[in-house]
């Protein structure tokens, strides 16, 4: 797959460009030292995945993404920063990242999260979760528990797949249907719980115990 790195330190640019071309399967394709610049290089770099700082002169990670997912919403964000408080994780993940990480993430770890990113899932620090859960608390307080049972069998069936980490193509081997049919009960699910991605959805699911029986 083919990676950007954009980050305002020259030495942290070079040490992912060192490690990350060790692995067989990445190849980066390009660096930039602020959001303007990742975004003036995407039609030249054409990345599968940008590893984004958030605190950047001239354009921040934030706007960064919002931008490119805008011009580009196939490429995928994976945010890689100092930061893991309210105030950082939760606009990036609304502008749009696929993944968040810290930078003292264990290499391997941050490989694991740009491959997931790659494949269209979401791997993200701890901190970011928790951060995320929290939000969707506050966000859904006062709405209605019976959210979750106005699901369709086959929705509850897909999200519940989901919750297991699996791909559409998982989801779709695992419950004899096309991947086509996967992504629109997909779409439906995340209408219906008011969540924004895949994510949200496992986490609401778990939040509200809704397979706890299933799992024991």
């Amino acid at each position: 797959m083919r990676v950007m790195l954009v980050d305002d330190h020259l030495i942290v640019l070079r040490g992912l460009k060192f490690f990350l071309n060790t692995q067989q399967d990445i190849e980066v394709v390009g660096e930039a030292e602020n959001g303007r610049t990742a975004l003036e290089k995407m039609e030249e770099c054409s990345p599968d995945v940008i590893l984004m700082d958030l605190m950047m002169p001239v354009m921040d990670g934030v706007e960064a993404s919002k931008e490119i997912l805008q011009r580009y919403p196939e490429a995928k964000i994976v945010v890689l920063t100092s930061y893991s408080d309210q105030d950082h994780v939760i606009p990036a993940l609304q502008a749009g990242a696929s993944g968040y990480q810290l930078k003292d993430v264990d290499p391997d770890e941050l490989v694991r999260t740009i491959r997931a990113a790659h494949r269209g899932e979401k791997l993200l620090h701890p901190k970011a979760t928790q951060l995320l859960l929290t939000e969707m608390n506050q966000g859904h307080r006062g709405k209605s528990a019976e959210v979750p049972f106005r699901l369709t069998k086959r929705e509850k069936d897909v999200l519940y797949q989901i919750t297991l980490g699996k791909s559409n193509k998982e989801i779709s081997a695992a419950l004899f249907i096309t991947e086509k049919t996967v992504k629109t009960h997909v779409s439906h699910l995340l209408s219906k719980l008011d969540v924004h991605d895949r994510t949200q959805a496992a986490i609401f699911a778990m939040k509200e115990k809704m397979f706890e029986e299933s799992s024991s």
